[in-house]
Protein backbone atom coordinates (compact mmCIF):
# COMPACT_ATOMS: atom_id res chain seq x y z
CA UNK A 1 0.00 0.00 0.00
CA UNK A 2 2.83 2.41 0.84
CA UNK A 3 5.11 3.98 -1.72
CA UNK A 4 8.22 1.78 -1.88
CA UNK A 5 10.55 4.72 -1.27
CA UNK A 6 8.69 5.56 1.94
CA UNK A 7 8.67 1.92 3.07
CA UNK A 8 12.42 1.60 2.55
CA UNK A 9 13.13 4.90 4.30
CA UNK A 10 10.97 4.03 7.29
CA UNK A 11 12.49 0.57 7.64
CA UNK A 12 16.01 1.99 7.49
CA UNK A 13 15.36 4.87 9.89
CA UNK A 14 12.91 3.29 12.34
CA UNK A 15 15.37 2.78 15.18
CA UNK A 16 16.94 6.22 14.72
CA UNK A 17 13.50 7.83 14.78
CA UNK A 18 12.54 5.97 17.93
CA UNK A 19 15.76 6.95 19.72
CA UNK A 20 15.82 10.56 18.51
CA UNK A 21 18.91 10.09 16.33
CA UNK A 22 17.13 11.27 13.19
CA UNK A 23 15.85 14.83 12.77
CA UNK A 24 12.13 14.86 13.61
CA UNK A 25 11.41 17.42 10.91
CA UNK A 26 12.41 14.86 8.24
CA UNK A 27 9.34 12.71 8.89
CA UNK A 28 6.53 14.92 7.58
CA UNK A 29 8.16 15.64 4.18
CA UNK A 30 8.64 11.91 3.64
CA UNK A 31 4.97 11.26 4.39
CA UNK A 32 3.83 14.14 2.19
CA UNK A 33 5.94 13.07 -0.78
CA UNK A 34 4.44 9.57 -0.58
CA UNK A 35 0.91 11.01 -0.80
CA UNK A 36 -0.43 9.54 2.44
CA UNK A 37 -1.58 12.84 4.00
CA UNK A 38 -4.50 13.22 1.61
CA UNK A 39 -5.96 9.75 1.98
CA UNK A 40 -9.57 9.95 3.12
CA UNK A 41 -9.82 13.62 2.15
CA UNK A 42 -12.32 14.55 -0.55
CA UNK A 43 -10.81 15.58 -3.88
CA UNK A 44 -12.73 18.87 -3.75
CA UNK A 45 -10.43 19.83 -0.85
CA UNK A 46 -7.27 18.73 -2.64
CA UNK A 47 -7.15 15.24 -1.13
CA UNK A 48 -6.79 11.80 -2.67
CA UNK A 49 -10.42 10.78 -2.05
CA UNK A 50 -11.69 7.74 -0.20
CA UNK A 51 -12.89 7.63 3.38
CA UNK A 52 -11.33 7.73 6.83
CA UNK A 53 -10.71 4.00 6.66
CA UNK A 54 -8.10 4.60 3.95
CA UNK A 55 -6.27 6.90 6.35
CA UNK A 56 -6.50 4.27 9.11
CA UNK A 57 -4.85 1.72 6.83
CA UNK A 58 -2.15 4.20 5.82
CA UNK A 59 -1.31 4.85 9.47
CA UNK A 60 -1.28 1.09 10.09
CA UNK A 61 1.08 0.55 7.16
CA UNK A 62 3.46 3.24 8.44
CA UNK A 63 3.28 1.85 12.01
CA UNK A 64 4.37 -1.54 10.70
CA UNK A 65 7.74 0.08 10.05
CA UNK A 66 7.90 2.90 12.62
CA UNK A 67 5.44 3.88 15.32
CA UNK A 68 7.22 7.23 15.61
CA UNK A 69 6.40 8.10 12.01
CA UNK A 70 2.85 6.77 12.47
CA UNK A 71 2.45 9.00 15.53
CA UNK A 72 3.42 12.02 13.43
CA UNK A 73 1.05 10.93 10.67
CA UNK A 74 -1.74 10.48 13.21
CA UNK A 75 -1.24 14.03 14.50
CA UNK A 76 -1.20 15.53 11.00
CA UNK A 77 -4.14 13.54 9.68
CA UNK A 78 -6.21 14.10 12.83
CA UNK A 79 -5.79 17.86 12.56
CA UNK A 80 -6.90 17.57 8.92
CA UNK A 81 -9.95 15.67 10.21
CA UNK A 82 -10.74 18.61 12.49
CA UNK A 83 -10.78 20.93 9.48
CA UNK A 84 -13.07 18.57 7.57
CA UNK A 85 -15.62 18.89 10.40
CA UNK A 86 -15.38 22.62 11.05
CA UNK A 87 -18.10 25.07 10.03
CA UNK A 88 -15.38 27.68 9.44
CA UNK A 89 -14.89 27.19 5.71
CA UNK A 90 -12.52 30.16 5.50
CA UNK A 91 -10.16 28.63 8.04
CA UNK A 92 -10.33 25.27 6.25
CA UNK A 93 -9.40 26.91 2.95
CA UNK A 94 -6.57 28.84 4.59
CA UNK A 95 -4.92 25.83 6.24
CA UNK A 96 -5.82 22.64 4.43
CA UNK A 97 -3.55 22.97 1.39
CA UNK A 98 -0.43 23.54 3.47
CA UNK A 99 -1.36 20.67 5.79
CA UNK A 100 -1.86 18.27 2.89
CA UNK A 101 1.50 19.26 1.39
CA UNK A 102 3.29 19.04 4.73
CA UNK A 103 4.30 22.70 4.61
CA UNK A 104 2.52 23.18 7.94
CA UNK A 105 2.52 20.62 10.76
CA UNK A 106 -0.84 19.95 12.38
CA UNK A 107 -0.85 19.18 16.11
CA UNK A 108 -4.03 17.78 17.60
CA UNK A 109 -3.76 19.30 21.09
CA UNK A 110 -7.15 17.83 22.01
CA UNK A 111 -6.04 14.98 24.26
CA UNK A 112 -6.93 17.16 27.23
CA UNK A 113 -10.27 17.94 25.59
CA UNK A 114 -11.12 14.26 25.07
CA UNK A 115 -10.53 13.66 28.78
CA UNK A 116 -12.63 16.76 29.56
CA UNK A 117 -15.45 15.34 27.44
CA UNK A 118 -15.46 12.24 29.64
CA UNK A 119 -15.31 14.28 32.83
CA UNK A 120 -11.76 13.14 33.64
CA UNK A 121 -10.05 16.55 33.89
CA UNK A 122 -10.58 20.26 33.44
CA UNK A 123 -9.47 22.14 30.35
CA UNK A 124 -5.93 23.47 30.51
CA UNK A 125 -6.47 26.67 28.50
CA UNK A 126 -8.70 29.58 29.54
CA UNK A 127 -9.98 32.54 27.54
CA UNK A 128 -11.03 36.10 28.27
CA UNK A 129 -12.93 37.97 25.53
CA UNK A 130 -11.28 40.88 23.69
CA UNK A 131 -12.56 43.20 20.98
CA UNK A 132 -10.99 41.10 18.21
CA UNK A 133 -11.23 37.65 19.80
CA UNK A 134 -9.80 36.26 23.02
CA UNK A 135 -6.81 36.34 25.30
CA UNK A 136 -5.64 32.80 26.02
CA UNK A 137 -3.68 31.56 29.02
CA UNK A 138 -2.78 28.05 30.08
CA UNK A 139 -0.76 25.00 29.19
CA UNK A 140 -0.92 21.95 26.93
CA UNK A 141 1.47 19.49 28.59
CA UNK A 142 1.87 16.87 25.85
CA UNK A 143 1.39 17.63 22.13
CA UNK A 144 2.84 15.72 19.16
CA UNK A 145 3.96 17.03 15.76
CA UNK A 146 4.99 20.41 17.16
CA UNK A 147 7.59 21.18 14.53
CA UNK A 148 10.08 23.81 15.69
CA UNK A 149 8.71 26.19 13.05
CA UNK A 150 5.54 26.09 11.02
CA UNK A 151 2.88 24.36 13.08
CA UNK A 152 -0.73 24.98 14.05
CA UNK A 153 -2.26 23.39 17.12
CA UNK A 154 -5.88 22.72 18.04
CA UNK A 155 -6.92 23.44 21.62
CA UNK A 156 -10.10 23.32 23.65
CA UNK A 157 -10.58 26.55 25.58
CA UNK A 158 -12.59 27.27 28.71
CA UNK A 159 -14.64 30.49 28.50
CA UNK A 160 -16.26 31.77 31.67
CA UNK A 161 -20.03 32.00 31.42
CA UNK A 162 -20.17 30.34 27.99
CA UNK A 163 -19.58 27.00 26.29
CA UNK A 164 -15.94 25.98 25.83
CA UNK A 165 -14.74 26.34 22.25
CA UNK A 166 -12.11 24.82 19.95
CA UNK A 167 -9.49 27.06 18.38
CA UNK A 168 -6.61 26.62 15.96
CA UNK A 169 -3.49 28.43 17.20
CA UNK A 170 -0.61 29.21 14.80
CA UNK A 171 2.94 28.96 16.08
CA UNK A 172 3.96 32.54 15.30
CA UNK A 173 1.73 34.34 17.82
CA UNK A 174 3.40 36.20 20.70
CA UNK A 175 2.75 34.48 24.01
CA UNK A 176 3.05 30.92 22.66
CA UNK A 177 6.12 29.06 23.96
CA UNK A 178 7.17 25.57 22.92
CA UNK A 179 9.19 23.56 25.41
CA UNK A 180 12.17 21.40 24.56
CA UNK A 181 11.17 17.96 23.29
CA UNK A 182 9.86 15.72 26.04
CA UNK A 183 12.32 12.99 27.01
CA UNK A 184 10.23 9.96 26.11
CA UNK A 185 11.15 6.30 26.47
CA UNK A 186 10.84 6.02 22.69
CA UNK A 187 9.17 7.83 19.74
CA UNK A 188 11.68 10.61 20.34
CA UNK A 189 11.71 12.02 16.79
CA UNK A 190 8.00 12.85 16.93
CA UNK A 191 8.30 16.54 17.86
CA UNK A 192 6.46 15.93 21.13
CA UNK A 193 6.61 18.88 23.51
CA UNK A 194 4.56 21.09 25.83
CA UNK A 195 3.02 24.48 25.01
CA UNK A 196 2.67 27.44 27.35
CA UNK A 197 0.18 30.20 26.52
CA UNK A 198 0.66 33.57 28.24
CA UNK A 199 -1.65 36.46 27.31
CA UNK A 200 -1.85 35.13 23.76
CA UNK A 201 -4.13 37.25 21.53
CA UNK A 202 -6.20 35.11 19.16
CA UNK A 203 -8.61 36.54 16.60
CA UNK A 204 -12.09 35.18 15.91
CA UNK A 205 -11.15 33.81 12.48
CA UNK A 206 -9.09 31.01 14.11
CA UNK A 207 -12.24 29.44 15.60
CA UNK A 208 -12.68 25.75 14.74
CA UNK A 209 -15.89 25.24 16.69
CA UNK A 210 -17.98 27.50 18.89
CA UNK A 211 -19.20 24.72 21.17
CA UNK A 212 -16.67 22.07 22.14
CA UNK A 213 -19.32 19.81 23.67
CA UNK A 214 -21.06 19.47 20.30
CA UNK A 215 -17.91 19.37 18.16
CA UNK A 216 -15.80 16.87 20.13
CA UNK A 217 -18.22 13.93 19.76
CA UNK A 218 -18.18 14.54 15.99
CA UNK A 219 -14.38 14.34 15.71
CA UNK A 220 -13.76 11.74 18.43
CA UNK A 221 -14.37 8.76 16.09
CA UNK A 222 -11.67 10.05 13.74
CA UNK A 223 -9.33 10.91 16.62
CA UNK A 224 -9.62 7.42 18.10
CA UNK A 225 -10.03 5.50 14.85
CA UNK A 226 -6.89 6.95 13.31
CA UNK A 227 -5.09 6.31 16.60
CA UNK A 228 -6.17 2.66 16.44
CA UNK A 229 -4.42 2.44 13.08
CA UNK A 230 -1.12 2.80 14.95
CA UNK A 231 -1.91 -0.21 17.13
CA UNK A 232 -3.15 -2.30 14.21
CA UNK A 233 0.06 -1.71 12.25
CA UNK A 234 2.36 -2.48 15.17
CA UNK A 235 0.46 -5.68 16.00
CA UNK A 236 0.50 -6.86 12.39
CA UNK A 237 4.26 -6.38 12.23
CA UNK A 238 4.82 -8.35 15.44
CA UNK A 239 2.70 -11.19 14.08
CA UNK A 240 4.59 -11.12 10.77
CA UNK A 241 7.81 -11.53 12.74
CA UNK A 242 6.27 -14.47 14.61
CA UNK A 243 5.37 -16.15 11.32
CA UNK A 244 9.00 -16.04 10.23
CA UNK A 245 9.97 -18.24 13.19
CA UNK A 246 7.18 -20.82 13.22
CA UNK A 247 9.23 -23.68 11.77
CA UNK A 248 10.72 -26.43 13.89
CA UNK A 249 10.30 -26.25 17.66
CA UNK A 250 8.49 -22.90 17.43
CA UNK A 251 5.58 -24.54 15.56
CA UNK A 252 3.98 -25.03 18.98
CA UNK A 253 3.12 -21.31 18.83
CA UNK A 254 1.21 -21.56 15.55
CA UNK A 255 -2.26 -22.01 17.05
CA UNK A 256 -1.85 -18.92 19.24
CA UNK A 257 -0.44 -16.97 16.29
CA UNK A 258 -3.42 -17.88 14.12
CA UNK A 259 -5.84 -16.89 16.88
CA UNK A 260 -4.20 -13.50 17.37
CA UNK A 261 -4.18 -12.86 13.61
CA UNK A 262 -7.89 -13.66 13.40
CA UNK A 263 -8.76 -11.48 16.40
CA UNK A 264 -6.73 -8.57 15.03
CA UNK A 265 -8.36 -8.59 11.61
CA UNK A 266 -11.81 -8.96 13.18
CA UNK A 267 -11.19 -5.88 15.35
CA UNK A 268 -9.82 -3.96 12.36
CA UNK A 269 -12.89 -4.86 10.29
CA UNK A 270 -15.25 -3.81 13.11
CA UNK A 271 -13.38 -0.53 13.47
CA UNK A 272 -13.59 0.31 9.79
CA UNK A 273 -17.24 -0.73 9.53
CA UNK A 274 -18.15 1.45 12.52
CA UNK A 275 -16.25 4.44 11.11
CA UNK A 276 -17.81 4.16 7.66
CA UNK A 277 -21.31 3.66 9.09
CA UNK A 278 -20.95 6.62 11.48
CA UNK A 279 -21.91 4.36 14.39
CA UNK A 280 -19.27 5.57 16.83
CA UNK A 281 -20.71 9.06 17.18
CA UNK A 282 -23.83 7.68 18.84
CA UNK A 283 -22.17 4.58 20.33
CA UNK A 284 -18.77 5.71 21.64
CA UNK A 285 -18.59 2.81 24.10
CA UNK A 286 -18.26 0.33 21.23
CA UNK A 287 -15.19 2.22 20.00
CA UNK A 288 -13.74 2.30 23.52
CA UNK A 289 -14.07 -1.49 23.71
CA UNK A 290 -12.28 -1.84 20.35
CA UNK A 291 -9.44 0.44 21.44
CA UNK A 292 -8.96 -1.65 24.60
CA UNK A 293 -9.10 -4.94 22.67
CA UNK A 294 -6.54 -3.74 20.12
CA UNK A 295 -4.15 -2.57 22.84
CA UNK A 296 -4.37 -5.95 24.55
CA UNK A 297 -3.67 -7.69 21.24
CA UNK A 298 -0.57 -5.54 20.74
CA UNK A 299 0.77 -6.62 24.12
CA UNK A 300 0.09 -10.28 23.39
CA UNK A 301 1.63 -10.05 19.92
CA UNK A 302 4.92 -8.51 21.07
CA UNK A 303 5.24 -11.16 23.78
CA UNK A 304 4.56 -13.89 21.23
CA UNK A 305 7.26 -12.38 19.02
CA UNK A 306 9.69 -12.67 21.93
CA UNK A 307 8.81 -16.33 22.43
CA UNK A 308 9.10 -17.06 18.71
CA UNK A 309 12.44 -15.27 18.39
CA UNK A 310 13.90 -16.78 21.54
CA UNK A 311 17.06 -15.55 23.23
CA UNK A 312 18.24 -13.91 20.01
CA UNK A 313 15.71 -11.14 20.54
CA UNK A 314 17.49 -10.24 23.78
CA UNK A 315 20.86 -9.75 22.07
CA UNK A 316 21.51 -6.16 21.01
CA UNK A 317 23.25 -7.36 17.86
CA UNK A 318 20.10 -9.08 16.58
CA UNK A 319 17.18 -7.78 18.57
CA UNK A 320 17.07 -4.03 17.81
CA UNK A 321 13.80 -4.31 15.91
CA UNK A 322 12.15 -6.32 18.65
CA UNK A 323 13.45 -3.96 21.35
CA UNK A 324 11.93 -1.02 19.49
CA UNK A 325 8.59 -2.78 19.07
CA UNK A 326 8.61 -3.64 22.77
CA UNK A 327 9.06 0.06 23.60
CA UNK A 328 6.41 0.98 21.04
CA UNK A 329 3.95 -1.49 22.54
CA UNK A 330 4.47 0.14 25.95
CA UNK A 331 3.14 3.40 24.51
CA UNK A 332 -0.13 1.91 23.25
CA UNK A 333 -1.89 1.56 26.66
CA UNK A 334 -1.01 5.09 27.81
CA UNK A 335 -1.63 7.27 24.77
CA UNK A 336 -4.67 9.47 25.47
CA UNK A 337 -7.24 8.23 26.10
CA UNK A 338 -5.35 5.62 28.09
CA UNK A 339 -6.80 2.21 28.80
CA UNK A 340 -7.32 3.21 32.43
CA UNK A 341 -9.30 6.28 31.32
CA UNK A 342 -11.37 4.26 28.86
CA UNK A 343 -12.16 1.58 31.42
CA UNK A 344 -13.13 4.26 33.92
CA UNK A 345 -15.47 5.86 31.40
CA UNK A 346 -17.07 2.49 30.56
CA UNK A 347 -17.52 1.84 34.28
CA UNK A 348 -19.23 5.22 34.75
CA UNK A 349 -21.51 4.56 31.78
CA UNK A 350 -22.43 1.12 33.17
CA UNK A 351 -23.14 2.61 36.61
CA UNK A 352 -25.34 5.29 35.03
CA UNK A 353 -27.28 2.70 33.08
CA UNK A 354 -27.89 0.65 36.24
CA UNK A 355 -28.99 3.67 38.31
Amino acid sequence: MLDSNLSHWLEAEADALDRGLREADDVLPQLASAGVLGLGVDEQYGGAGGDTCAAVEAIAAVAGHSLTAAFVLWGQRTFIEYLLHTDNATLRERLLGDLLSGEVAGATGLSNAMKYLSGIEELGVRAAPTAAGWQLDGRLPWVTNLRKRGFVVAAAVELSGAAPFIAAIPDDLPGLTRSEDLQLLGLQSSNTAALQLDALQLQHDWLLAGDARQYLPRVRPGFLGLQCGMTIGLTRRCLQEVERHLAGSRSVLEAEWRELCAQLEQCAAELKHGLCAGRFQSEPASMFHLRIALAELAGQAVQLELQASGGKAYLQQYGAGFARRLRESAFVPIVTPSLVQLRGELQRQAAGADA
